[in-house]
């Protein structure tokens, strides 16, 4: 009889965990042999466990879950995308329909259609020429204005100067004073321009007197484009006549409005405030209004 034995780490038989162990323990471990059998021990044959087979039906169901999960994302970014946030307010009844842009752009920038816009009649004038042709005539016309203005100022000019006796009392009498004893005659009336008086090229700080007794009218420090200057009104040969003096120095005015003066009296210096580029005295002399030229004056009454 043969006898078999069991290693001691091998558990019950009922432990079906242990039964591949079991197998390949006697199919290492050779049984005794009997001394009357010669028959090598049969191994017993390897088998698996239900149990240690991998589950297929809770893999598919894995799956299964995996592409339910991955769907539900894509539809929940497709929603996101394509449903804004401001959908649900606009189901709200009573409230007009708004269009995506209308809603999604709080400031958007309004514009005038053509429906809206008033209508304006064009004129000629509306517009500048754009033709060569046109362009002349443009210029045509506004040297003929030019020359139309100049002759008018010319035609002014020798009405007032020749119209006007200038020669209101005798030579030398001296009632009538040249308003600088040392100096160079600049430009005189009407030269380079619109241009009232006579200059007369000097120093700064040289004396200014009156050219005849009269009542100051004007005394200033910024007179126009004067600059200092100071007006005095007389009354020569029964004539109203008014000499101006501009262009003298800051704080020299030597009289006030208001105050009689004396022919030869100092009223000022030289100076070149105002419209000036040079010391010199800008000299004016109007009669009854009408401007004269003071160079010709001068010398008819002064002598």
């Amino acid at each position: 009889m043969a006898e078999q034995i069991e290693s001691p780490a091998n558990g019950p038989e009922h432990d079906a965990t242990h039964q591949s162990r079991r197998a390949r323990t006697r199919q290492a471990a050779p049984a005794r042999r009997s001394r009357g059998t010669v028959a090598p021990a049969k191994s017993a044959p390897t088998t698996v466990s239900a149990s240690t087979r991998p589950p297929a039906k809770k893999g598919r169901i894995t799956k299964s879950l995996r592409s339910v999960v991955i769907l539900s994302m894509v539809g929940g970014l497709v929603a996101t995308v394509a449903l804004p946030a401001f959908a649900a307010g606009a189901a709200k009844s009573g409230e007009e329909s708004m269009t995506l842009q209308q809603m999604a752009m709080d400031d958007a920038q309004t514009f005038v259609a053509a429906s809206d816009s008033t209508s304006a009649e064009l004129a000629r004038d509306s517009y500048s020429a754009t033709t060569s042709e046109e362009i002349e005539k443009k210029k045509a016309a506004e040297a003929a204005a030019e020359r139309a203005r100049e002759a008018a100022k010319r035609a002014s000019a020798a009405s007032a100067s020749v119209g006007t006796n200038i020669a209101l009392i005798s030579p030398g009498s001296g009632e009538v004073r040249w308003p600088l004893l040392n100096f160079t005659k600049g430009r005189g009336l009407w030269d380079s321009g619109y241009h009232q008086g006579v200059d007369l090229l000097t120093s700064c700080g040289t004396p200014i007197y009156a050219t005849a007794a009269g009542v100051v009218k004007v005394s200033q420090e910024s007179y126009g484009g004067y600059g200092v200057a100071v007006s005095i009104d007389h009354v020569l040969g029964g004539q109203r006549v008014n000499s101006l003096y501009g262009h003298m120095t800051y704080g020299s005015r030597q009289v006030a409005v208001g105050q009689t003066v004396e022919a030869g009296q100092l009223i000022g210096l030289v100076g070149s405030t105002g419209s000036s580029t040079a010391c010199h005295l800008h000299f004016e002399v109007h009669i009854n209004g009408s401007v004269v030229d003071p160079w010709a004056w001068l010398q008819a009454n002064a002598g």
